[in-house]
C-alpha cells in the first residue's frame, strides 16, 4: 500500500456536526504540535523553511497561533491538558535572560502579530496564563507587552493587534497610555467603506482579510468591550453577512481569493465570530451550517504533513503559493474557526438545527470588492475586476484574474519565462517574444453596471486592454478590446481541473475551442467571434501551481494579434458534470455587441476597491 496523504488529516473521519465534534477536531489538530515544543515551552519550530522574519519570531508564531482556538475552547469549559506548558512558555519567552526569549521588539515586527493571540487569551483566561506566574514573571510579561505597543503597527488589520493587547492590559489592571488605542480605533474606521465592507488598509484589495481579520477582531472587541466602536462593529457585521454568504458553495467551500490562503478554515472565522458576539444576521441554523460545512470541506484534503502538522499550502502542501511572511506555524491562524467553542452547549448556535445555505439562482453583484458572485450548479464563481496587489508574491494571480471558483481555485505561475507552458487559467496573457509574458496586474478603471464588470488595463504602457465580464450561469462571457502598436502573442485560459494519471482524461482542441473532460469535471473555453482566429489548446499545466489539486488541465485559446485594434470574445464553462460535453457545451451564450458593452461601461459605477490609491512596493 502507498501512503494516503489524506489519512494524515486530523479532521478525517470526524463528522463535524456537534459541539463535541468541533472540540475533538481542535484537540486532534493541536496534538501533533506537542513534540515540537521546545524544552522551555516558549517556542514551537515545525520545520526548516523560513519566512522573511527571524527564527525566534517564527517559533513564537508556532507557539501563539493555536491560542485562537485553545482559549475559547477552555473558556467554554473544554479540558485542555497543557496550560502548564503555555504558562511556562509565556514566562520564558518574555524573560530576557532565558535562552528561549522571544526577542526584543525595536520597530515594526512579526511579534506584534502573534502577541494579539496572547492578548486575546490573557483577556479570556487570566487564570491559565497570568495567575500561574510569579511576581517577576508577571513583570516581565507586562514589560514585554508595553514595549511592543510603543512601536508603529502596519497600516492595515495589524492595528487591531495592539488593541487586543490593550484589552488584555485592561483586564489585568495594568495602567498604560490609551492615546494610541483611540487613534488606532479611528484609523481602523478609516478603512471602512460601506455596507459592511472594509479594505485591508488603504490599498486596492478587499479579500478574506475583511471577514477573518477586520470583522473577526471587531466582533471579539464587541464582546469584550462596550462602547460606540463595539456598537459599530456589530452593525457592520450584520450588514456584511448577507453578502459574504454568497462566497460559499453548497459543499462548504469558499472562493479562494487573495493572499494568506494557507490560513485555510480561518475563512469560517467570520461565522464563528458572529456566534461569539451573539449576533444573528442570518438564522442560527444557517450560520452554524456555513461554519461547519466549511470545516467539513477540509476533512478529506491532504492539507497536512505525515505527522498531522498543517502544511503551508491550501489543498495540499505547496510552498509555491505561499507569502514571504508564511512560516511553518502560519497555518494555525486556521484555529480562528473554533471561536464558537467559547459558547455553552445551550447557545442557539449549538442547539439550532443546521440548515442548508439559502440557494441563489441569479448572480449577485458586489460593488465594493468588484465582484459578481455567480451560482454554478452548487459551486460559486466570482467574476472580478478592480483589485490589485503588487506587493505580494503572485499578486496578479491572487487578485487580478477574471474569475475565481470554489471548485477549481486558481493557479500561480511557476516560470515567468515560459509563455508557451503557462497555465493562465482565467487570465489573458500577452507576449512580444514568445518567452516572457504580461497579464492583468492592476486596472486604470473598473466599473460595475448591473452584473457586468468593465475594466481598463495595460500590460505595457503602450498597450491598452478593455475587458468586460458578464455572467451567464453556469457560463461566463469575456470580451476584450485590445489596442497595440505591435503584434503580440496571446493566450487565454479557462478553469483548471484535476488531471488523472495514465492520460485517462479526454482532451479536445480545435480552431476556436478547447475542452477537457476529467473523472468528474468538464472545463472548456469557446471563441465567440473574435476578429482573429484563435487555436484551441488543452494545457497540461506545470505541477503544483493550482491551489486545490497538484496536477491540472487548462483549456486555452491562443492567437497572434496584429498591430491596431483587436476584439477577442469567448465563453467559459466549467462544472462537475462530464455530461455537459453533449448537452450544454454546444449551447454557448450570446455575446453582447460592443456598442452595448461601451454603453454599460459608461453607465457603470466605480468599483469601490479603485477608490484607494494604487501603491507600488
Amino acid at each position: 500500500m502507498t501512503f494516503d496523504p489524506g489519512s494524515a488529516n486530523p479532521l478525517s473521519g470526524n463528522p463535524l456536526i456537534t459541539r463535541g465534534d468541533m472540540q475533538r477536531a481542535l484537540l486532534d489538530l493541536f496534538d501533533p504540535l506537542l513534540p515540537y515544543f521546545s524544552a522551555g515551552n516558549a517556542r514551537v519550530r515545525l520545520d526548516a523553511a523560513a519566512a522573511h522574519f527571524d527564527r525566534a519570531a517564527a517559533d513564537l508564531e508556532g507557539f501563539a497561533r493555536p491560542l485562537w482556538g485553545l482559549a475559547p475552547f477552555a473558556a467554554g469549559g473544554g479540558d485542555f491538558a497543557h496550560w502548564d506548558r503555555y504558562a511556562e512558555g509565556v514566562a520564558n519567552g518574555t524573560d530576557p535572560g532565558h535562552p528561549e526569549y522571544w526577542g526584543t521588539v525595536n520597530g515594526r515586527d512579526q511579534r506584534m502579530v502573534e502577541l494579539a493571540a496572547l492578548g486575546f487569551a490573557l483577556a479570556l483566561l487570566p487564570e491559565k496564563l497570568w495567575e500561574p506566574l510569579g511576581p517577576r514573571e508577571r513583570d516581565n510579561l507586562v514589560d514585554y507587552l508595553l514595549n511592543v505597543r510603543q512601536f508603529d503597527y502596519a497600516e492595515n488589520n495589524w492595528k487591531f493587534f495592539r488593541i487586543l493587547v490593550d484589552i488584555a492590559l485592561d483586564r489585568l489592571g495594568v495602567p498604560y497610555d490609551r492615546t494610541l488605542t483611540r487613534q488606532y480605533l479611528e484609523e481602523l474606521d478609516g478603512f471602512y467603506i460601506a455596507d459592511g465592507w472594509y479594505r485591508d488598509g488603504n490599498f486596492r484589495r478587499i479579500d478574506h482579510y475583511v471577514p477573518f481579520a477586520m470583522h473577526f477582531y471587531g466582533l471579539i472587541y464587541s464582546r469584550l468591550v462596550e462602547d460606540d466602536h463595539a456598537r459599530r462593529y456589530r452593525e457592520r457585521a450584520l450588514a456584511f453577512a448577507g453578502d459574504f454568504r454568497h462566497w460559499f458553495a453548497e459543499d462548504g467551500a469558499t472562493v479562494p481569493f487573495g493572499r494568506s490562503l494557507t490560513y485555510r478554515f480561518a475563512c469560517a472565522g467570520f461565522w464563528s465570530a458572529l456566534a461569539f458576539a451573539d449576533l444573528e444576521p442570518l438564522p442560527w441554523g444557517e450560520i452554524k451550517g456555513l461554519c461547519l460545512r466549511h470545516l467539513r470541506w477540509w476533512a478529506d484534503k491532504p492539507m497536512t504533513h505525515r505527522d498531522g502538522i498543517l502544511s503551508i499550502g491550501f489543498g495540499y502542501p505547496n510552498l509555491m503559493m505561499s507569502e514571504n511572511y508564511n512560516s511553518a506555524g502560519s497555518p494555525y491562524w486556521a484555529f480562528k474557526a473554533f471561536l464558537p467553542l467559547a459558547l455553552g452547549e445551550d447557545h442557539p448556535f449549538w442547539t439550532s438545527r443546521e440548515v442548508p445555505p439559502a440557494a441563489f439562482e441569479e448572480s449577485v453583484a458586489q460593488r465594493h470588492p468588484g465582484m459578481v458572485m455567480m451560482p454554478c450548479k452548487g459551486d460559486v464563481v466570482a467574476l472580478v475586476s478592480g483589485q490589485e496587489n503588487r506587493q505580494m508574491r503572485f499578486g496578479p494571480e491572487k487578485y487580478a484574474k477574471f474569475a475565481y471558483s470554489t471548485r477549481y481555485g486558481f493557479s500561480v505561475e511557476s516560470d515567468e519565462r515560459a509563455f508557451a507552458g503557462g497555465a493562465f487559467d482565467s487570465m489573458l496573457a500577452f507576449s512580444d517574444d514568445g518567452i516572457h509574458y504580461r497579464v492583468r496586474e492592476t486596472n486604470e478603471e473598473a466599473r460595475l453596471a448591473g452584473d457586468v464588470l468593465y475594466s481598463k488595463w495595460s500590460p505595457w504602457p503602450d498597450v491598452v486592454v478593455e475587458t468586460w465580464l458578464k455572467p451567464s450561469p453556469p457560463w461566463h462571457v469575456r470580451v476584450h478590446r485590445i489596442t497595440t502598436p505591435r503584434p503580440l502573442l496571446t493566450a487565454e485560459g479557462g478553469f483548471a481541473i484535476a488531471r488523472r494519471d495514465f492520460e485517462d482524461d479526454r482532451l479536445v482542441a480545435a480552431p476556436g475551442s478547447a475542452h477537457a473532460i476529467g473523472s468528474e469535471d468538464f472545463s472548456g473555453i469557446r471563441d465567440l467571434g473574435s476578429t482573429v482566429t484563435r487555436e484551441g489548446l488543452v494545457q497540461k499545466a506545470p505541477p503544483n501551481t493550482n491551489l486545490i489539486v497538484a496536477k491540472t488541465l487548462v483549456p486555452q485559446l491562443r492567437a497572434t494579434i496584429p498591430a491596431g485594434e483587436t476584439v477577442l470574445r469567448c465563453a467559459v464553462l466549467a462544472v462537475r458534470d462530464t455530461a455537459v460535453a453533449d448537452n450544454l457545451w454546444p449551447l454557448a451564450p450570446v455575446v453582447p455587441a460592443i456598442a452595448e458593452l461601451d454603453a454599460l461601461a459608461e453607465q457603470g459605477e466605480m468599483v469601490s476597491a479603485m477608490e484607494a490609491p494604487g501603491r507600488l512596493p
